[in-house]
């Protein structure tokens, strides 16, 4: 499976692994693609497990709309669906990292019947998110989604001296230079980094698309090296969850943990899936 439709928009998808294995779909964050997890697919696929990893609305060329309304949380949720049924799949295991894990989690509330796992790498549950940004540090962690959403500014910024500005934010936060030169290439694109952009600034349309309790069997793997997501919302998630639930922290790990920890984020998504059976 090389791409997927949904709504005249196309997705581009990395389809690996056996073919007749447990299928995972693995959802990357801003400003990856589905090469995030180019490290962590083939030891899936050592373990007999097949990987969808979509390059997600804004991310594929072919699925850039504009606005910020396409961007809320229920219409790329609703691409993940899209893409389970294009693939005649009744459900999978379901890994998102960053804004891909606010997806896993929207997919564990919305569509339990469609998530066989949940796995959701550096993000909590979005409502322990919330209570954290007035409870903890976690509103001055959280301070860029309030600058992203201005108009042009921060695609000006971000773009000047050909992306140096994206470039010198992302190796500062500990992704590895060959990562950082593909995503800076990728929002390089006609149209790419408006596009990313507009995820965040749907966040104000959020109160549309609340994320409730997640019923399935839920793996929080969660990195103390993550400046942009605080411990106070890793805790707390654990109370929007009703279902079998286990954290998981990885010490001196920076955000980017497909990246960095993929072999044992393999291993814990790998022993994760096996719970299910």
């Amino acid at each position: 499976m090389q791409r997927f439709e949904r709504d005249g928009l196309v997705f581009d998808v990395r389809d690996g692994g056996p073919p007749d294995g447990e299928p995972v779909v693995l959802l990357h964050g801003f400003p990856q693609d589905s090469s995030a997890f180019d490290r962590m697919a083939p030891l899936l696929h050592g373990a007999g497990l097949r990987t969808l990893a979509p390059d997600q609305r804004g991310y594929s060329p072919g699925a850039r709309p504009s606005g910020r309304s396409p961007y809320r949380l229920r219409e790329v949720t609703g691409d993940v669906v899209a893409l389970l049924d294009a693939a005649g799949l009744g459900s999978a295991h379901v890994v998102g990292h960053d804004w891909g894990g606010l997806v896993a989690w929207a997919m564990g509330a919305w569509h339990p019947e469609r998530v066989r796992t949940l796995t959701a790498l550096s993000v909590p549950h979005p409502a322990a998110i919330g209570r954290a940004v007035l409870t903890s540090d976690q509103g001055l962690r959280s301070a860029y989604v309030a600058a992203f959403q201005v108009p042009v500014l921060p695609e000006l910024l971000l773009r000047a001296g050909n992306g140096r500005a994206l470039r010198q934010l992302l190796a500062s936060s500990g992704l590895p230079g060959d990562a950082v030169e593909r995503y800076v290439a990728r929002m390089r694109e006609p149209g790419a980094l408006s596009s990313a952009l507009a995820w965040y600034r749907a966040v104000p349309l959020a109160a549309r698309d609340r994320v409730g309790t997640v019923t399935v069997p839920t793996l929080h793997v969660w990195s103390t090296g993550d400046v942009a997501l605080g411990r106070a919302a890793t805790e707390a998630t654990r109370d929007h969850v009703s279902g079998p639930y286990r954290l998981e922290v990885l010490e001196g790990v920076p955000h980017w943990i497909p990246e960095l920890a993929a072999e044992r984020t393999a291993e814990l998504v790998v022993a994760h899936t096996r719970t299910a059976a």
